[in-house]
């Protein structure tokens, strides 16, 4: 069975009330019933301590390459990078759970894909372009809760961001995507939007460690 990661990237990282977490919730207990043998692990991204590109993380990556002694704070920050990178790679099997904010992710799931999207890591340069390096069969799903609707083709369509950015990041390392949208919080019951992610979050449970 494949190693699963959840990456909570709620800021409200407990909430009973969060949409995207009670479909989280749900993808997880079907998914445990569907797979009982499979590891399941967690990392709350606003709990834990997730590194963002600033001048420490910026002066860290240049004395690597310089091969230069580093600072006891950028020791640190080098080896909570390592820790996350080794938690990613080890799964084989990844679950999103995240708002829409402003059209986009959260802000800590874009410090925690800084830490993941890394050459010679998880993608690799060569003289005919950039090329991902987690191309065995790895998969990733989405749960992303939002108020509007971002699928009826239109302006709100176009600039759904953290869908197209998401997609193309994971695409990009190797690893399919999948997305299930708990959307229309604003204008339609709360019932009829986790009614439907819940069929959704079964159905993606039933066939997730599927190739």
């Amino acid at each position: 069975m494949e190693n699963l990661l959840v990456i909570n990237a709620h800021p409200k990282w407990d909430s009973d009330t969060s949409v995207s977490l009670q479909v989280l919730r749900h993808f997880l207990e079907a998914y445990k019933r569907r797979h009982p043998e499979s590891s399941v692990e967690q990392i709350d991204l606003y709990r834990e301590y997730i590194p963002c590109i600033d001048r420490t993380f910026l002066s860290l990556q240049e004395k690597k390459r310089r091969e230069e002694r580093l600072t006891e704070e950028e020791r640190t920050l080098d080896s909570r990078m390592s820790e996350l990178m080794r938690q990613f790679k080890k799964a084989k099997r990844y679950v999103i759970a995240m708002p829409l904010h402003n059209f986009n992710v959260p802000s800590k799931l874009k410090d925690y894909i800084d830490n993941i999207l890394i050459a010679k890591e998880t993608f690799a340069y060569t003289d005919k372009g950039s090329v991902g390096l987690l191309n065995d069969g790895r998969k990733l799903l989405v749960i992303q809760a939002s108020d509007g609707i971002y699928t009826n083709q239109d302006w709100y369509s176009e600039v759904e961001f953290s869908h197209q950015y998401l997609k193309s990041m994971f695409n990009f390392m190797g690893v399919d995507y999948q997305i299930i949208r708990a959307q229309g919080n604003h204008s339609l019951s709360r019932e009829e939007v986790l009614g439907k992610a819940f069929q959704e979050a079964e159905a993606a449970a039933y066939d997730f460690n599927d190739y």
